[in-house]
Parts: C-alpha cells; sequence; structure tokens
C-alpha cells in the first residue's frame, strides 16, 4: 500500500494533510524520514511513525453499538442524526457503516462495521440468520398469533414473510413477547403485528446469529467486538 494512502486510511487527515505533514518531515519509515507519499509499505513489516508516534494500520472495524431511539441506521443524512454520528471523529476514516437497519424508533443491537462481505453474510435472507426482538403489543398476543407467525404472516402488500418464532412472556392488554425473524423487510415485525390486528408500541434487537446484545453497553454507545464476537463474525465469510 502507498504511504500517502495508509496514512489518510488511518485518520491522519486527508492526502493534501499527508503530503503537508511529508513535506514538514514529520512521518518515517523504519526510522528515516521520509517526503515521497507515493512509496509501498508493508504494513505488517515496516515501522511507520507521524512525529514519533507508530501508526497502527486496521483494515477493518468490527462494532456492537446500543442503538437509541430516534436515531436513523444509515451513514449520512441531511435532516436526522445517523448512528454513524454517535461514534468517535477518529473512527470516521473508516467509513463504516450499519449491517442492515433498525427503525428510527426501534432500539437494541446493531453491528457497525465497513466489512462489505461480512455485511452480505449477516444481512442476506438466504443465510437465515435468525435476528430475535423483544417488543411490548398493544392488545392481547394468543397461542392463535403464534400458529399465524409460524405458518408465515402475508404482510399489507401480499408479500408472505417466512415463517417465524413468536413467544408471549405476558399476555395483557400490553403483551410482551419475543419474536424470531430471518429476514429483514421494511418496518417488518410492526407490519406482521398489523397483519393480526395488533400494535407495536416498543421495539428492541436483542440478537443477530451468535451476537447478543451487552447489556452493559448505555444506550447510544457501542464497544468493539470481542474475540469469541468476531470469531463468529469471520466464520460467516468461509
Amino acid at each position: 500500500m502507498r504511504l500517502d494512502k495508509l496514512l489518510a486510511n488511518t485518520g491522519h487527515g486527508s492526502r493534501k494533510d499527508v503530503k503537508t505533514m511529508l513535506k514538514k518531515k514529520q512521518v518515517t519509515v523504519n526510522d528515516s524520514v521520509v517526503k515521497d507519499g507515493s512509496i509501498h509499505i508493508e504494513q505488517n513489516v515496516d515501522t511507520i511513525k507521524v512525529q514519533d508516534r507508530v501508526v497502527f494500520y486496521q483494515k477493518y472495524i468490527y462494532l456492537m453499538m446500543n442503538k437509541p431511539q430516534g436515531v436513523i441506521s444509515a451513514t449520512v443524512d441531511d435532516r436526522e442524526k445517523t448512528v454513524i454520528d454517535l461514534l468517535k471523529s477518529e473512527l470516521h476514516h473508516f467509513k463504516a457503516f450499519p449491517v442492515g437497519r433498525l427503525d428510527k424508533d426501534t432500539e437494541g443491537l446493531l453491528l457497525i462495521t465497513n466489512d462489505g462481505e461480512l455485511t452480505h453474510q449477516l444481512v442476506s435472507p438466504k443465510k437465515n440468520i435468525e435476528k430475535v426482538y423483544f417488543a411490548k403489543i398493544n392488545g392481547f398476543v394468543t397461542d392463535e398469533d403464534i400458529d399465524q407467525f409460524a405458518e408465515g404472516i402475508t404482510l399489507g402488500d401480499g408479500y408472505k414473510a417466512k415463517p417465524a418464532k413468536l413467544t408471549i412472556l405476558k399476555s395483557d392488554t400490553v403483551s410482551e413477547i419475543e419474536v424470531t425473524i430471518t429476514e429483514g423487510k421494511y418496518h417488518q415485525v410492526k407490519r406482521m403485528f398489523e397483519s393480526v390486528n395488533k400494535k407495536v408500541m416498543y421495539l428492541k434487537r436483542l440478537s443477530m446469529g451468535e451476537i447478543f446484545l451487552d447489556d452493559t453497553i448505555k444506550t447510544g454507545t457501542y464497544r468493539e467486538l470481542t474475540e469469541q464476537e468476531l470469531d463468529y463474525c469471520l466464520s460467516l465469510k468461509k
């Protein structure tokens, strides 16, 4: 990789900023000052420093966020705050994006990465990655609803969703449930309940495959995936 590209990709500014640093002799490769940004760097061999600080190159980033309500699952928006806006500025150079989407008023587990291949594996309906949600429902959820979800709910637009597992935690005027789906259609959980004449009042994603929301992560914050979580994600790419 070119030196100037590596520096830009590790958050050291634009190509123009990097060029200025090189001119000012602020960059060394293997302890020798380098002013030519076009030289090729071996990331795992050469030692690059900027103002005597070692530069560590990382190609991919893998984050678990506890998404809050009121924030959209997008990278950029002119009017709304996005989940990427919640990341620290030093992570922006990774150009990460949310894996799938959670509705603006839905909270819970959201993976954020710049690994496009992993994203495809996690969101493709063909992969049957289970996504578990907790919800509060306006109305009594019944065994009949469980049967209809298991058969595959037909949504308002005529699309028949894949079979889903519905578990009743509390059946009351406001019911509490968990539902497991393997798709990610627009407003899918809400539309499934609308099809059985009920309304979702609150929705939170708890898990995605073998990645479970870390209860210690406060709403609106995030952390890097653990080694075990990352191993699971990378196994999907094999």
